[in-house]
């Protein structure tokens, strides 16, 4: 049987850090003085929680950092989160209008600027409304359940935010790589929503019918923020001796040991993958990544990719895992076998397909898997209506059981998911729980730009005066209207 070739030599184990340090005040000043802060600006439509970009920048170039920090945490309660880890270059800095031609403002390190600022500082810039008497229950806290929890706690309502875990956060806190994300960001969010009145449970697990009966009882709404669950099994010979990525993830991040050995492969192509490979690999291991089917059809943004060779990280395509060698308890090896590409499967995707004869072994000591994440098994068990294993949502998020709405990767059934997507989705569910009530919620989608930007010279320059003409002075007048759900909902 052939193996594969040997990789790189073992990087030198690299103490866990952010991989961009945070801009300084001059290159911020410098940086935000590039954008040209355009009318109708294509970075504010291509941000799923439309976040007034060009007027944060604009703030940004003046000096006034907290004006700055208030104008995205108004859109996105989890401004720091997502500051470092959307996927900046597909949405945002990929829609930025500088891109084709020169190099598109880097938003997302601007916007950790300024948030980082006020939440480094504990500067509270938000003030809960009267209180209302309404009580909702959020059940997760991650950034979905954050978002919603800080959300219906700004309109006045009292809100309780539970979590399963020790620490609130969810994936922010438990399963986003310290290089992209260090726990402290994560747990800065967590307290900004107590500081706005949200009281955070943690320790305690939803795990039954009565259960949300209970919350039902004693709340007016609750929203499930469920996450997905564990990555799924493979199904071969010695799966018992392979490491969950997630797991390998948290344990990263909590600083407890990996079990990553001197040669790892992981198996999947995912951004979890490349999560999971990277801490392989910074931990000084050689480090594969196997996947059945091609570069072209891989789930990870392209530069994760690119940032994984940059790593050393090497891929083995059209290569499927069938049998986990192990001696003693210890991983000796993954055998595998060729894969060719047949017709197209139910994703559009080419369906792989084994070449017979074609096994080979890959020597390891460490098999990582990260090949997705389970659908939320609790959902049936509360008896809510499934689409595709997702909890099923109407436009406004609402389940199949009165006064339940659900949001984040638990419904995402259609779009990808994201924190972002997240965000998104905690705003509309507060924003119909709020409707319920029969109130008027305050949600802002797209922001009508403010004169400081309206009015700068650069702005005039590139764009002409603003119009003003009866219908587009009516379209922008409603800053503070709700989302259409599906197009946040599903991008």
């Amino acid at each position: 049987m052939e193996s594969v070739p040997s990789s790189p030599p073992a990087a030198h184990p690299t103490p866990p850090q952010e991989l961009l340090p945070p801009m300084t005040a001059h290159e911020a000043s410098v940086e935000a003085n590039r954008c040209l802060y355009c009318y109708d600006a294509p970075c504010l439509q291509a941000c799923p929680t439309h976040i007034d970009i060009p007027t944060f920048i604009r703030k940004i170039a003046t000096g006034n950092l907290r004006g700055s920090a208030r104008t995205i945490l108004e859109s996105n309660f989890l401004g720091g989160t997502c500051a470092r880890v959307c996927p900046v270059q597909e949405l945002c800095e990929g829609a930025c209008v500088l891109g084709p031609d020169h190099t598109p403002i880097q938003i997302g390190r601007l916007q950790r600027h300024a948030v980082d600022h006020v939440q480094e500082r504990g500067i509270q810039l938000f003030t809960p409304a009267p209180a209302t008497g309404h009580r909702v229950a959020v059940v997760g806290s991650g950034p979905a359940g954050i978002s919603a929890s800080a959300e219906l706690a700004k309109a006045g309502h009292e809100v309780t935010l539970y979590e399963k875990r020790d620490l609130g956060g969810g994936l922010s806190t438990y399963g986003i790589i310290v290089l992209r994300e260090p726990v402290e960001v994560a747990l800065r969010e967590v307290q900004a929503a107590r500081d706005l009145g949200v009281n955070v449970v943690t320790g305690h697990e939803l795990t039954t019918r009565a259960g949300l009966d209970d919350l039902l009882t004693a709340n007016d709404a609750v929203i499930l923020a469920l996450g997905l669950g564990a990555v799924p099994a493979l199904g071969i010979p010695g799966e018992d001796h392979i490491l969950d990525g997630l797991q390998v993830i948290e344990a990263s991040k909590m600083e407890q040991p990996t079990g990553v050995g001197t040669r790892a492969v992981i198996i999947g192509a995912g951004n979890t993958a490349v999560d999971a490979a990277t801490i392989a690999r910074r931990s000084g291991a050689d480090t594969l990544m196997v996947y059945r089917r091609t570069e072209r059809e891989m789930t990870a943004y392209h530069h994760e990719y690119l940032f994984a060779l940059s790593e050393g990280i090497t891929f083995s395509f059209l290569t499927q895992p069938v049998e986990v060698l192990h001696e003693g308890g210890q991983v000796t090896g993954l055998r595998c076998v060729r894969m060719g590409l047949g017709a197209p499967d139910a994703s559009g995707r080419a369906r792989p397909e084994p070449i017979p004869g074609s096994d080979f072994v890959i020597p390891c000591d460490t098999v990582i898997s990260a090949i997705g994440q389970e659908k939320p098994a609790l959902a049936a068990t509360l008896g809510l209506d499934l689409d595709g294993g997702y909890i099923r949502v109407d436009d406004t998020l609402q389940t199949s059981l009165p006064r339940v709405y659900a949001a984040g990767d638990c419904v995402r059934a259609r779009g990808n998911a994201s924190t972002v997507m997240a965000v998104q989705d905690g705003k509309i569910a507060a924003a119909s729980i709020e409707r319920a009530l029969g109130r008027t919620p305050h949600v802002t989608l797209k922001p009508t730009p403010p004169a400081e930007v309206r009015e700068h010279p650069l702005y005039i320059e590139a764009h002409g005066p603003v119009p003003t003409s009866p219908n587009q002075t009516a379209a922008q007048s409603a800053p503070l209207a709700h989302a259409p759900v599906t197009e946040a909902h599903h991008g």
